[in-house]
């Protein structure tokens, strides 16, 4: 026993990762106001772009809100009146006024009884989820990872049906039904808790849930249905998500979104019914043992969900993305989906790191997408433009791309 050794051989992984083109790194930035720009940060150890200033074309930051000076007032405002941190589990101490205006708003803008704010979007999914204790899940294959985690703690059966495809989700209620049937457990299958997930903007893929037809699949086999809006809220009708532009207010029982993206701060949200919330305020783990969302926070967010209500941004956004999605189909990318995210799928990851690079070098950022966030050979850049670009934006960003798939002879 004195030679053995039950320790984990890091460096290995490391290398592993490495030789893969796997690996990932931190490069730190400055962030310049109003057009999605990076410039060099300095200082530390770690690596830092090495351009004066480059176009950020990945950001999740759609509408641009994170510069704005009203958002910015208001978590002043809210560090200035009850603190920059919640200071404990809103269940103990940490619950505020600030949490409270947030989520009547959110619940407002998705038409639901009550809303909750959770600390992270992550923490949202995870702790829904597994408070539910569903007996069986039905999930997309590329929903995002903080659905598949939650899938996984609840330790339930899980079904994972193809993505975007409603005759595969039916196929997977169809056998999960027959199963039953055959079994003999159709009384005790009455009882059980069906809970079809999927995003409804996936983030990598750019694709749109065909969320009316779960829908009615979801009524048809008796099961509930959760979204993961967090690439949706804030940029459709009224500053909602796909919900709300579908009108599927009534279909869909439980609507998960960010406050980090369009929202231009930090967290998560649950809407849904008033029995909903009251179950996760007590029974999800990740809501009730962790501490508040940060005050500062839930003020910026509510005042970027009143900007995207009644704001132009949203406008602008799909404007932008219409002028970049053409551009980059005139060159001949596939750019598949509706959404605001345009994924160029270039294939083997090291040709995604080049085209990275080849862009970076010319003063645009889209890092890119690489296994395991999206499956081998099929790595990409996220190309994703925000509200505040302007037209003369765009144009560089179709260049630069114009420049390096022909460099890289993918053009």
């Amino acid at each position: 026993m004195e030679d053995c050794d039950r320790g984990f051989d890091l460096e290995a992984r490391l290398g592993s990762l490495e030789e893969r083109a796997q690996k990932r790194t931190l490069s730190p930035v400055d962030r310049v106001a109003e057009r999605g720009y990076f410039a060099d940060a300095a200082g530390g150890d770690l690596p830092v772009l090495d351009a004066d200033e480059a176009l950020v074309f990945s950001s999740n930051n759609y509408l641009g809100l994170t510069d704005d000076q009203r958002v910015q007032d208001a978590a002043r405002q809210a560090a200035a009146t009850v603190g920059t941190g919640a200071g404990a589990s809103r269940i103990i101490t940490g619950d505020t006024m600030v949490h409270h205006d947030l989520e009547r708003l959110l619940a407002e803008t998705k038409g639901t009884e009550r809303a909750l704010a959770f600390s992270s979007g992550y923490a949202a999914n995870v702790g829904t989820i597994t408070a539910l204790e569903p007996d069986v899940i039905f999930s997309d294959e590329r929903n995002h990872a903080s659905l598949i985690d939650g899938c996984r703690l609840a330790g339930c059966e899980t079904v994972v049906y193809d993505h975007c495809d409603p005759a595969s989700l039916r196929d997977a209620l169809e056998s999960r039904a027959a199963a039953d049937a055959s079994t003999g457990t159709n009384g005790d299958s009455d009882d059980e808790s069906w809970l079809i997930v999927t995003d409804t903007v996936f983030s990598v893929d750019g694709t749109v849930a065909p969320l009316s037809e779960i829908c009615d699949l979801a009524e048809e086999f008796g099961a509930w249905v959760m979204v993961d809006e967090a690439h949706a809220t804030g940029l459709y009708v009224d500053g909602g998500g796909v919900v709300q532009a579908e009108g599927l207010e009534d279909q869909v029982h439980i609507q998960m979104g960010t406050l980090s993206k369009a929202l231009a701060s930090q967290g998560g949200y649950v809407a849904g019914s008033d029995a909903l919330i009251e179950s996760l305020l007590n029974e999800a783990r990740s809501f009730a043992f962790s501490t508040g969302l940060a005050p500062t926070a839930a003020a910026a967010a509510s005042e970027s969900l009143h900007l995207a209500r009644h704001s132009e941004a949203r406008e602008q956004l799909w404007e932008n993305v219409a002028h970049l999605r053409d551009g980059l189909e005139t060159m001949g990318f596939s750019i598949p989906g509706e959404s605001q995210i345009l994924p160029v799928v270039v294939g083997d990851q090291r040709d995604a790191l080049a085209f990275a690079d080849g862009l970076r070098a010319r003063g645009i950022v889209v890092p890119p997408i690489r296994p395991p966030a999206v499956p081998e050979g099929e790595s990409r850049l996220r190309v994703a433009p925000i509200a505040t670009h302007d037209r003369d934006d765009i144009i560089t960003c179709l260049e630069a791309f114009r420049t390096v798939g022909s460099e890289l002879g993918l053009l």
